[in-house]
């Protein structure tokens, strides 16, 4: 996993901005903290930091090669899954390799199959590579969109990153922000709609999507979607189909050259990969498996059970851990620690973020890069297979409006009368709800509940997921840690896509399929309990915390985010013990104190920024 960055200029000698290029570059060290490297030549300048994971001695950046006279130069952020197979198939067709490393296939992958390549490759990616002989650059982005590439144009210039943060530093990109971005981050925030970079000046490449940029001009297009069929197999061969896949997926993303580790929450989804990677590396002799999890100090103290969080993680962890016998690490965090370390979420991410989940994730993240370098996540299963309340709720599946963030109405009260007439926040979500609903692949002849739940499947994984990603690749990354994701897999995402909701829930559950695909893998009581979350802090200190810094802004006339929202309403949330703890802002884990802390990071990233409203 890397940081790449660049810009191409038709016009001009790009030599001499070489210094911006690093600087550009530089910015972006936590995301490869083990290499840098630059490369200008006529109108294209590439700049990349590495995180060596495959072949630490070879595979720098950018990588040059040379084919019947004509220039290529690739960089690439990200992990080929599928490379050895690539790399046959190449050698087959000529071409000579001298490193171990993907970096080195994707480049001849590219340099045979030219655009076509992308669709060839299976794994988390985002690359721009120079093609001398069409005279172009061409960029591309995984399938699900795992790893990000923002992208602005201005005159005859393209400037793009991994992180919004390397494209600030080019002089042609302001940090400007209009009604369309203040919209993102005030109503339909800490998501984002997909291509948009919140920035007036950044666009965001989306999931599944390439882009040619030449002399002609710039073009984008899709080179996969999810493709909606009839589903023919029964419950019993989709259950063990799901199985291969999850388990070929897992184990072509355990092979690396360094540490890798396992995210263990005690639920599900994360069980499940730590019960296949122990089992794999129990058959490879490599030894004994390290996992890790997350909790809060006094949790057990103040948690109270309910209906998105119905239990704590602590037992379940201690059983799979029993069950498994993996090395494990507690790892714990305090009300201080979150706090703090919101603000260095919102750098990390460049924008207002999920708060202290957000935060402890930054954390967690830096703790266990102490033991390894790569971690595999059961990221993505809720969205994928259905989990989420949301798809078992008839008010929620029936609310009209992404039913993560159920209550428009009131986020949009929170905005002075002058930002809710510029931006119109209500009519805002309503057309990128219907833009959403409206580009779901349908299916011939599909009516009634299935109809609904397709549409519902595609809201998750195209809006609600991006969201989860964009976290997990900023956090992780923001501490030189790469995480990896099976359950986005593109080839299983396609095929649960088109498993009837009545076999999704075969025996009448959430996920009834996946824990059916995995019987006889994890122990019983795992395998049939009730989902949770990634856990919050439920400390009262957290809400108190947060909520004084909210009251801080409102009380500094400085504040800059002061013109953009209802001060009075929000004083009143804040003296409203209810509200305070259970106002129903973001998600299943987004309440009163996350709004709190939202609206710090909203203001400090207005004045270190340096934000103009335009």
């Amino acid at each position: 996993m890397c940081g790449i960055t660049g810009f191409i200029q038709w016009r001009g000698d790009l030599t001499q901005h070489s210094q911006l290029l690093v600087k550009m570059t530089e910015t972006m060290a936590n995301r490869g903290p083990d290499a840098s490297g630059t490369w200008i030549s006529g109108p294209i300048a590439f700049g990349h930091r590495r995180l060596s994971v495959i072949d630490p001695e070879n595979g720098a950046q950018p990588m040059i090669a040379r084919h019947e006279d004509q220039v290529y130069a690739l960089v690439y952020n990200g992990e080929l899954y599928n490379a050895a197979e690539l790399k046959n198939e190449l050698k087959l067709r000529g071409h000579e390799f001298r490193t171990q490393c993907d970096t080195e296939v994707l480049l001849h992958a590219y340099i045979e199959w030219g655009p076509e390549c992308a669709g060839k490759l299976n794994g988390i990616f985002a690359f721009a590579v120079w093609d001398g002989l069409r005279e172009q650059v061409f960029f591309a982005r995984d399938r699900l969109g795992v790893k990000p590439l923002f992208f602005s144009k201005a005159d005859d210039t393209l400037i793009f990153g991994s992180e919004p943060k390397a494209l600030l530093q080019h002089p042609k990109v302001r940090p400007v922000v209009g009604p369309e971005g203040l919209a993102e981050i005030f109503i339909v925030g800490p998501a984002r709609t997909p291509g948009h970079g919140v920035y007036k000046d950044i666009s965001e490449l989306r999931p599944g999507h390439a882009m040619i940029y030449s002399r002609e001009g710039l073009r984008s297009y899709a080179y996969w979607t999810l493709e909606s069929s009839p589903h023919t197999d029964s419950p019993e061969e989709t259950a063990a189909k799901v199985r291969e896949l999850l388990k070929d997926t897992l184990e072509r993303q355990l092979v690396s050259d360094v540490p890798v580790c396992s995210l263990l929450s005690g639920g599900l989804d994360s069980s499940a990969l730590s019960a296949l990677a122990v089992d794999y590396y129990k058959r490879t002799g490599q030894g004994q498996m390290d996992t890790y999890s997350v909790d809060y100090v006094d949790n057990d103290k103040y948690f109270k059970s309910h209906s998105f969080q119905p239990g704590a993680d602590g037992p379940w962890i201690k059983r799979m851990v029993d069950e498994l016998g993996t090395r494990h690490h507690y790892i714990q965090f305090d009300t201080d620690e979150l706090v703090e370390a919101l603000d260095n979420a919102l750098f990390t991410r460049d924008l207002p973020g999920m708060t202290d989940v957000d935060s402890s994730l930054y954390l967690f993240c830096r703790e266990i890069k102490k033991g390894a370098t790569v971690a595999i996540s059961g990221e993505a299963a809720d969205e994928i297979f259905g989990g989420y309340p949301w798809f078992h709720r008839e008010e929620m599946l029936s609310s009209g409006t992404f039913p993560w963030a159920v209550a428009p109405k009131m986020r949009a009260g929170l905005l002075s009368p002058e930002i809710r007439e510029w931006i119109r926040p209500l009519e805002y979500l309503g057309d990128r709800y219907s833009d959403a609903v409206a580009e779901t692949p349908k299916l011939e002849g599909e009516t009634g509940k299935q109809a609904q739940m397709r549409v519902m499947s595609y809201l998750n994984i195209t809006r609600f997921m991006p969201t989860l990603l964009d976290r997990k690749d900023r956090m992780s990354m923001g501490v030189g840690l790469e995480v990896r994701v099976p359950y986005c897999d593109h080839r299983l995402v396609q095929y649960v896509w088109n498993i009837p909701w009545e076999i999704k829930t075969v025996g009448g559950r959430e996920k009834g399929i996946l824990r059916k695909a995995l019987e006889g893998i994890l122990p019983d009581d795992v395998l049939y309990r009730k989902k949770s979350p990634y856990p919050k802090t439920h400390n009262p200190g957290y809400l108190n915390a947060v909520r004084q810094k909210a009251l801080s802004i409102l009380d500094d006339p400085s504040s800059p985010i002061l013109p953009l929202i209802n001060s009075a309403k929000i004083r009143e949330i804040a003296a409203s013990p209810e509200s305070s703890s259970n106002l129903p802002w973001f998600g299943q884990l987004m309440s009163g104190p996350q709004l709190f802390a939202y609206l710090a990071q909203v203001d400090l990233w207005l004045r270190i920024y340096n934000i103009s409203i335009e």
